[in-house]
């Protein structure tokens, strides 16, 4: 027997899996223990091993396999070896693929694991959508959804072509309201090639698809998916696709389209197509809107070459589109091609030998061109892009030195690290140093994935801007110039509300303006209300936030002189002119306001919205109060005296901040609980088991509430941290000193206190609420609770943890969250000091981390273990290592031995 035989891998604690297809079982040999389960590839097997197996350690599995199965059923095993690994956190290698070096193979398959993504079979609808979102690739500039070629836009498959920055507004009727919506557009579609076999073109169905496999290789950015179609007489293709989007040119992307006829040889005609009859079909809820906002201005087509521009409706965005077709075994000389007024279809006819393989290739150039911004000659017979293969490699070039940059290395702990691998790779497909540098963009919700939120830009913002600023910083540094841009427009918002200087827009896309809707449709309840949510007014804060954080960690003067200290001079006239004096307390107070929770947009019964005092919001004026001041001291008065006469700030103003930041309202109650704003202590608690029982999940409390004929608005309910987001951003002491300055005295262990009230009446329908408690917890020495956090945001998107969001793109914010507080909370890395500052506190799985920095110039390399760091800069550099000022020779590795503090 297999058990029996197999000797112990030296150096390795492991278990062994045994799979008998006769006799329809299961053995697992887990150290001196020996389990039988029935024999189903499935999860709830993996569930139950991994049950049977709690509390025990091992770092690797080897799973036995007939012979008869591995013919017949390795598709299937390999998905449970996949589900077993992930659900137990170690590599599972099959004993008949290990070549006879377990310890090799195993080793391998650790880091095959974190570094690709893999899914296996065809799951309709929002499990497909989910998935594509996953797969896709990307450079900054174009965003391909993770679709197989053949795909289609129906409600099981999405494919779609996102392109950063491409917006146009459109009005829809709805329930006999009209509404205008900027949308975030899909892209004509030149990615489709399939087969037409016997006068039948190959299309996704259950009954089609008889296997399917897709990888997404996130160190070189290669997406490959291996299908086998079947036609409706019987004949059997395996098709192999390959695509990736450069990321050595940011307009370019090429598909490698191999296929193998398995139970026939004829004729087989290979079919692709530039279409612009495409329309945005992502999100459910925004189907009843209008979903076309292209026009077809010309098609063109010659040979191998085509060609479609389009132009958006409202906008007046042009996009360019040029293909050629590459192929070393087809006689792309008798292509057929058919041009209407919105599509290019060609077609080569090929005849195809059984158990041969024939490939067709796709490279696409694509380019976008603003209503007022000068357009480049376009012809195919000049036209020239690289196939397939020559993309590939220096595009995979590119990528390594990417990961070079921002790869974070976990020892002990191979999911988190391949969940880190996954975040990094989306950040940069959504944003990158290849296309950003160039492009007048910022980082969208939900990347360049999905059409959620409409592709806009939010506070997110605040977590995504110090993953480019510790890595990239000239990508960080275009992020904000995305923002100065639009200064005007913010300058004009305010205006029209009533108000000076900048007022940032809670929704921003193509100009700056608010793109929040007024009215809001409750899936629920069915019922229409009045959104709120544009006095999210602490965006502007998160802007001023990131400018600084930038600055402190760029010493990027002519930025600032140029651009950064008109933006905070801007921001902080903008909370000026808010402040109004209250005369029953003597203080300050800021009304009219949304904090960072959402749920609460107005008063119980309020004929109108906004809310005072909220917490978050006025210790973020007090902070940019104080750094207004500190900018006379660190740049040059003739710098800052013309800036200031620009913006129009007075000495008046100047001493009203500093009495402001002094007297600025917040209610305290008296065991140091800051209430989320004034007057949020008298609402109502809410049944939190009441709603648990009866809904299960109750992330959308206030939907929920809504369509119980209640309000959010009444109850002490959060979606997600609002007073305690300051602590995100600050350390405690900088908390402290901005409750000194407002006159505020605090127990000493307020933090706990804050923490355990707004966590008990926190449902987290954000997953950047998670991030925020998380950090929050390691302040305050809860490591369990930190560790969970952690965990939960980690896996969000991957588990799809909030019921189908992520088949309308990734959470950016978070994925980005999760990569700086892995540094920051875990880590102990302080980058908001003038020195950086290392203090780690790793959890107890981990026994390694190791990553880069560039901070002011200098590229640190970092190792943490629980004992000691381990730095090497470029140049020399000093750091604070647990208290300790180090001196760093330039090239020199130090160690730097700590008491470690384990989770």
């Amino acid at each position: 027997m297999f058990l029996n035989m197999y000797r112990q891998v030296e150096g390795w604690r492991i278990m062994y899996i045994e799979i008998f297809e006769g006799t329809n079982q299961l053995t697992v040999k887990a150290a001196d223990s020996q389990y039988t389960f029935p024999h189903v590839f499935t999860e709830e097997t993996v569930h139950s091993i991994r049950e049977h197996l709690e509390g025990e350690c091992f770092e690797g599995v080897i799973i036995y396999l007939e012979k008869e199965t591995v013919s017949k059923e390795l598709q299937k095993a390999d998905n449970f070896r996949l589900l077993l690994e992930e659900s137990l956190n170690i590599p599972a290698v099959f004993a008949h693929q290990s070549n006879g070096s377990f310890e090799s193979a195993l080793a391998e398959e650790r880091k095959s694991c974190s570094w690709n993504l893999v899914y296996y079979s065809y799951k309709e609808g929002k499990d497909e959508y989910a998935a594509e979102s996953l797969l896709t690739t990307g450079n900054g500039f174009i965003g391909l959804r993770g679709t197989s070629p053949e795909m289609c836009i129906t409600e099981d498959t999405y494919p779609a072509t996102y392109l950063a920055g491409l917006y146009n507004t459109a009005t829809s009727i709805v329930e006999g309201q009209e509404i205008k919506n900027e949308d975030f557009v899909n892209a004509p579609n030149l990615q489709y090639i399939s087969l037409e076999i016997d006068g039948e073109l190959l299309t996704w169905s259950k009954e089609t698809v008889k296997f399917f496999k897709r990888t997404l290789n996130m160190y070189t950015g290669l997406f490959e998916a291996v299908s086998i179609l079947e036609t409706q007489t019987g004949k059997q293709v395996k098709i192999r696709a390959k695509r990736i989007v450069s990321m050595a040119n940011m307009h370019e992307y090429s598909l490698h389209y191999e296929v193998t006829p398995l139970n026939f040889s004829g004729q087989v005609k290979f079919v692709t197509e530039a279409d612009g009859t495409v329309f945005n079909y992502n999100v459910a809820r925004y189907r009843s809107l209008t979903k076309e906002h292209l026009q077809v201005l010309d098609t063109v087509v010659e040979g191998q070459k085509s060609l479609l521009t389009a132009k958006t409706l409202d906008s007046g965005m042009t996009i360019v589109q040029e293909a050629c077709l590459f192929s070393p075994e087809l006689n792309l000389a008798q292509i057929e091609s058919e041009r209407t007024s919105e599509k290019v279809i060609q077609t080569v006819a090929a005849e195809l030998q059984e158990g041969h393989r024939y490939t067709l290739e796709k490279s696409v150039a694509v380019h976008l061109y603003r209503a007022d911004e000068l357009q480049k000659s376009h012809s195919l017979t000049t036209f020239e892009i690289p196939a397939f293969k020559e993309m590939y490699a220096a595009s995979s070039a590119v990528w390594k030195t990417y990961w070079e940059e921002a790869a974070i290395m976990v020892d002990g702990d191979m999911m988190s690290e391949k969940m880190l691998h996954l975040h990094t790779y989306h950040m940069l497909v959504s944003g990158s140093p290849t296309a950003n540098p160039s492009l007048d963009v910022s980082i969208t919700a939900r990347g360049l994935h999905g059409e959620a939120y409409r592709g806009h830009i939010f506070w997110d913002e605040l977590f995504i801007l110090p993953f480019y600023i510790i890595h990239f910083p000239e990508t960080a540094r275009q992020l904000l110039m995305y923002r100065y841009q639009r200064l005007a427009a913010a300058k004009a918002g305010a205006a029209k509300a009533g108000y000076q200087g900048a007022m940032f827009p809670w929704q921003s896309g193509l100009d700056g303006t608010e793109q929040s809707q007024e009215l809001h449709l409750n899936p629920i309840s069915g019922e229409w209300g009045e959104d709120h949510s544009s006095l999210q007014r602490h965006v502007s804060l998160a802007v001023a936030y990131n400018v600084w954080l930038y600055n402190n960690n760029t010493e990027d003067q002519e930025f600032m002189i140029q651009y950064g200290i008109e933006l905070l001079m801007e921001i902080a006239r903008f909370w000026l002119s808010a402040a109004e004096y209250n005369e029953t307390n003597g203080r300050y107070s800021i009304s009219g306001v949304m904090g960072p929770d959402e749920f609460h947009e107005a008063y119980p019964n309020s004929t109108h919205g906004g809310l005072t005092d909220n917490a978050y919001t006025n210790m973020m004026i007090v902070w940019l109060f104080e750094e207004i001041e500190k900018l006379y001291i660190d740049y040059p008065a003739e710098a800052i005296e013309t800036v200031q006469k620009k913006v129009g700030i007075t000495r008046e103003d100047l001493a009203q901040m500093n009495q402001i930041r002094q007297e600025l309202h917040l209610e305290i109650d008296e065991d140091g609980i800051i209430a989320q704003y004034a007057g949020y202590f008298d609402l109502k608690e809410v049944d939190w088991d009441y709603y648990k029982e009866k809904y299960g999940n109750i992330y959308r409390m206030d939907r929920i509430l809504s369509a119980e004929g209640h309000s959010a608005d009444e109850y002490k309910v959060a979606k997600q941290a609002d007073s305690l987001m300051i602590f995100y951003n600050f350390r405690k002491d900088t908390v402290d000193r901005i409750l000194t300055d407002l006159g505020y005295q605090l127990p000493t262990d307020y933090v706990d206190k804050n923490l355990n009230y707004y966590l008990a009446r926190t449902s987290h329908g954000s997953t950047l609420s998670r991030i925020v408690h998380s950090q929050l917890a390691s302040i305050v020495g809860d490591r369990e609770l930190a560790w969970q956090m952690y965990q939960e945001a980690l896996y969000s998107d991957y588990q799809d943890i909030q019921g189908g969001t992520t088949a309308e793109g990734i959470h950016a914010g978070v994925m980005a969250a999760t990569l700086f507080i892995t540094l920051t909370t875990f880590g102990g890395i302080d980058i908001r000091q003038k020195e950086v500052e290392i203090n780690p506190h790793l959890p107890e799985q981990w026994e390694n981390i190791y990553f880069r920095l560039n901070i002011r110039g200098v590229h640190y390399k970092v190792k943490i273990s629980k004992r000691a760091v381990q730095v090497e800069a470029d140049q020399d550099a000093l750091l604070t290592i647990a208290g300790r000022e180090i001196a760093l020779q330039k090239n020199k590795v130090q160690e730097v031995f700590y008491e470690g503090i384990n989770v």
